[in-house]
């Protein structure tokens, strides 16, 4: 995906966004009705009046505002809820949920539509025809109302609670797992051997990788004769010291420039070309389920079988070192099963090995992955070694020992 439609998409999803178009079409609504009065090849044989147009929107015009007013509250707690009970990481999927902005946005827009028709009618901008048109106007907007605030009242009993909260982590770990296992490169091809000359390029910006322009990248190299080494994958920490890239051949400044303003470098990571961090978050919810504070392990369950749902979108087998000679020359590492197993599974190895129920579905969750990722096999056993050490170690209870021994013997045959 190119640098300019990652921009295009994440405006899209925001909240002012929407606000914003809904609220012109409503003012273009209520300024249509005056417009299109004087083109009409008829008259109307009805008066409705000017006050009975006007008492309408002035009440629609006080209850939006109320209505907007509760459901910008409404977000708001459910984005703290969701900081404070599963993780902060979350917060962003819940502000581009697109329920809850089309409700506000439309009850927003109801309200700038009923407050022009009220100032058109005061200033006696319509007359007979277009208070008429006002009126019928006036009942779509009434019913568009109607059909989202009963969505917004199903959708609010829900929204920012912890299994909400859960899905909607899952579901954008899922899509970028899906994206990394059809193009674990981004577009561009395996590392090669660097050479030793090869001259490393840094930024000046500290943050996190958030998208990487491959496209760009790799005009950049076809126009100027060079072949780029990305070093920093999107969710990379990066600082003055550490290397964007290496380039073979030679830069100038414009070029050295260019190069640098492919990477989208920001504060705070997100989810779409960075699969770990999806990971991470459904980790630190399960994490946090698991404190002594908290003690909740049926939510920790429920995020092992998240993970495992979102770790089953990576392939059986890794992808052949075959390029393709139309991808452009920009090399990438790949993620490693080993880091996103570590993600997925290390909190909670760490704070659930004393839990029966917990480290019972952890090796069951391990033993479904080591059979469905025959390549990592290996580096998931470890995992499972891990588990079942620490909870020899940690489970006091003889019979509750005895239970999980038997539960890992079983899907973990010697």
């Amino acid at each position: 995906m190119s640098r300019w439609s990652w921009i295009v998409r994440r405006i899209i999803r925001q909240v002012w966004f929407r606000a914003a178009l809904i609220s012109l079409l409503s003012v273009a609504l209520a300024i249509l009705a005056a417009v299109v009065t004087p083109h009409l090849p008829y008259d109307f044989g009805g008066d409705l009046g000017q006050d009975a147009v006007g008492t309408i929107l002035q009440i629609m015009a006080s209850s939006m505002l109320a209505v907007t007013t509760f459901s910008l509250t409404a977000m708001v707690s459910a984005y703290s809820s969701a900081t404070q009970l599963a993780t902060p990481r979350a917060t962003q999927l819940l502000i581009s949920d697109p329920t809850s902005q089309n409700a506000l946005s439309t009850f927003l827009g109801a309200f700038v539509f009923s407050i022009v028709g009220i100032i058109g009618l005061q200033t006696s901008v319509y007359g007979t025809e277009g208070r008429i048109i006002l009126f019928g106007a006036t009942i779509l907007v009434i019913i568009w109302v109607v059909v989202t605030l009963l969505r917004w009242i199903a959708h609010i009993t829900a929204f920012g609670r912890m299994s909400d909260v859960i899905d909607r982590v899952e579901d954008a770990a899922g899509q970028a797992m899906k994206a990394f296992a059809d193009d674990p490169y981004l577009g561009g091809r395996p590392v090669v051997p660097i050479p030793g000359d090869a001259t490393p390029i840094r930024g000046e910006r500290t943050g996190y990788v958030t998208h990487i322009d491959i496209a760009e990248l790799g005009a950049i190299a076809a126009r100027s004769g060079l072949v780029i080494h990305v070093s920093a994958l999107p969710g990379t920490m990066l600082h003055p010291q550490r290397d964007l890239m290496q380039v073979e051949g030679a830069i100038d400044d414009e070029t050295r420039g260019a190069m640098i303003a492919a990477f989208t470098i920001e504060r705070h990571r997100t989810f779409d070309q960075d699969p770990r961090l999806g990971l991470i978050a459904l980790s630190e919810i399960a994490s946090r389920a698991l404190s002594p504070a908290v003690n909740d392990p049926g939510t920790a369950i429920e995020v092992l079988n998240a993970l495992l749902r979102v770790l089953l979108c990576l392939p059986p087998d890794e992808p052949g070192p075959a390029e393709r000679a139309e991808r452009p020359r920009v090399h990438l590492p790949r993620l490693t099963i080993d880091d996103m197993l570590a993600d997925a599974f290390r909190p909670i190895l760490r704070d659930g090995g004393s839990q029966t129920e917990v480290a019972i579905r952890l090796t069951s969750t391990l033993a479904a992955l080591s059979t469905a990722l025959p390549s990592a096999r290996g580096a998931i056993s470890v995992f499972a070694r891990n588990c079942h050490d620490r909870a020899r170690r940690l489970i006091e209870d003889p019979d509750d020992l005895a239970a999980f021994e038997e539960a890992h013997a079983r899907v973990w045959p010697v």
